[in-house]
């Protein structure tokens, strides 16, 4: 009896000890929504820039939902001037949706009291609607407005999507 007690109060105290651990690795993923206004200082590319919060904090940030070209591919350079004319050295509302893998925050960049610049590059036809991980229906609506215009990148009716062309870029290096 004795041992069987014994082996009971070994399990449980390991359960207890995995919930635990369970629960602080969760809590160092986890972000808390947050909304920041500040000013944007660098702008990186199309759908990433270095944005100074009022706290002074500097930070890197990345446009949710889209995807603009690659540096080397066609549009990037307009999406980048874009984005720099619109947003660079301004006071922006930045809507947290979550960090990615490089530590960058994933978020909804609104300008000028209420534009949404996600919104803005898609219906110049300077970015992507990023399906994969996006069912905005109305970024979907803006790519196929803008497709159907042969707005921006469209005019190429051909045109290589950002995460397509990055795969093609790996695939050549391997080989």
């Amino acid at each position: 009896m004795q041992i069987i007690l014994n082996k009971f109060f070994y399990s449980l105290v390991l359960i207890i000890s995995f919930l635990v651990l369970l629960s602080f690795i969760g809590k160092k993923h986890t972000l808390k929504k947050e909304t920041f206004i500040g000013k944007v200082v660098a702008i990186t590319d199309g759908d990433t820039f270095k944005f100074l919060k009022k706290d002074s904090t500097l930070i890197k940030v990345r446009l949710a939902n889209i995807d603009c070209p690659e540096k080397k591919q066609p549009f990037s350079k307009k999406a980048k001037q874009f984005v720099s004319n619109t947003i660079f050295n301004k006071t922006v509302t930045v809507h947290v949706l979550k960090r990615d893998r490089y530590q960058r925050y994933i978020a909804n960049v609104i300008y000028g009291d209420s534009l949404n610049l996600s919104y803005e590059l898609v219906k110049q036809g300077l970015a992507w609607h990023y399906k994969k991980y996006s069912k905005d229906t109305i970024l979907q609506s803006l790519e196929d407005n803008a497709k159907l215009n042969r707005v921006g990148l469209w005019v190429d009716e051909n045109a290589i999507a950002p995460w397509v062309w990055r795969g093609n870029k790996k695939k050549a290096v391997k080989q």
